[in-house]
């Protein structure tokens, strides 16, 4: 009888805590939908910033984006346009908040939040950035904003964050070109040189990012299409270009004389010497 009587107590509890549970979901949905069909900005703000703090984030959005354009030229313009940002930026749709991050810290060059806008509009640009095969229009967009927020705010808490982002991102766009590389190398003489496309694309990636990780790579290719361009020439022309795969060769082991790809490296020498010196 007694555990009869616990079943039956238990039983009642989740019931009243289910039936609250509910009444605060009806009350919150209630205030929710009255504070849309409001026509007071002011009253919309504190509702975004309540929803904010509670993390919820579309709801901060949806309110907002009503009535940033209503406080233009009011004190509360600036902390709306920037809620609205961040609320977009926490609910990760980074192109968006981008936007309204921009939006802020160019209608605000000196505003109060103008550090932290600027920082989160390149930084979610790098967490929104694609694979290397992919588009890589967002982290270009992310390398750039990165860069301003540097130049903007050099002494800023967050400057080792955002440089390492910039890293990472710029490894990024070296690996797409390494990838391009790669794939004009595999094609090797198919309707074209394209072992001269690989070099120059190649070169082109060692300029634009000298310090990324992929360059002794990026060198690599350049060495072995040089060796291939030397393989496949005419008679008249093998041995000037056999010097030149030679050359290409000293200029990589100089770079990286205890690399992982020192032993290819060398492989291509004899080869070429032996070309050079008959």
């Amino acid at each position: 009888m007694r555990s009869n009587s616990v079943i039956k107590d238990r039983t009642l509890m989740k019931k009243y805590i289910l039936l609250a549970l509910s009444a605060l979901i009806l009350a919150s949905c209630g205030e929710y939908n009255r504070v849309l069909k409001s026509t007071d900005p002011t009253v919309k703000l504190n509702y975004a910033k309540k929803a904010f703090e509670q993390k919820k984030y579309v709801q901060a959005t949806t309110v907002l984006g009503d009535i940033v354009d209503l406080f233009r030229g009011k004190e509360e313009a600036e902390d709306a346009l920037y809620l609205l940002a961040l609320s977009n930026y926490e609910n990760k749709d980074y192109a968006s908040s981008g936007v309204y991050f921009k939006n802020y810290y160019t209608r605000y060059p000196r505003g109060k939040y103008t550090e932290l806008a600027r920082f989160y509009c390149g930084y979610g640009y790098y967490l929104d950035s694609p694979d290397p095969q992919l588009d890589q229009s967002d982290t270009m967009k992310g390398i750039e904003e990165l860069q301003g927020f540097l130049d903007y705010f050099p002494r800023s808490d967050k400057v080792n964050i955002a440089q390492n982002a910039i890293f990472e991102l710029q490894d990024k766009l070296t690996l797409k070109e390494l990838q391009n590389a790669q794939l004009y190398y595999n094609l090797g003489n198919y309707l074209d040189n394209n072992y001269e496309s690989a070099i120059i694309v190649a070169q082109n990636a060692i300029k634009a990012y000298p310090y990324s990780r992929y360059k002794e790579d990026l060198e690599l290719i350049i060495l072995k299409a040089r060796f291939q361009e030397a393989e496949q020439s005419v008679d008249e022309k093998k041995t000037d270009r056999y010097r030149e795969v030679i050359d290409e060769y000293y200029s990589f082991v100089n770079n990286y004389p205890d690399g992982p790809n020192r032993r290819e490296a060398d492989n291509i020498l004899k080869i070429a010497q032996r070309h050079v010196n008959d």
